[in-house]
């Protein structure tokens, strides 16, 4: 019996950290660069726009910056996270990290 197939996404993020104040920060602008992560079988939670924060299997904070669709059988050259969050970062935040790419 054929396992059932489930839709994978990439998304393009940055790793962010909560400053004193618990707003989003990318720990170090200058020199931070983007990475993928996708949905895997397991990912809890669902997707709900740009600036989402998720975490990773190794309870990184990472916020969306861009996402692409991934075909199934291609899912395996990038690394799953683990689990959405209902938090977001500041627009400002995407806007910079996307002039970046």
């Amino acid at each position: 019996m054929a396992k059932a197939k489930y839709p994978v996404e990439e998304y393009i993020g940055v790793p962010v950290e909560q400053d004193d104040s618990g707003q989003y920060i990318v720990k170090d602008a200058a020199t931070s660069q983007l990475h993928s992560w996708r949905t895997g079988r397991h990912t809890k939670g669902k997707f709900k726009g740009v600036g989402q924060v998720f975490l990773t299997e190794n309870h990184l904070s990472v916020a969306v910056i861009e996402t692409r669709p991934v075909a199934y059988k291609d899912r395996h050259a990038i690394t799953p996270m683990s689990r959405f969050t209902s938090e977001f970062v500041s627009d400002e935040l995407v806007a910079m990290m996307r002039e970046k790419q």
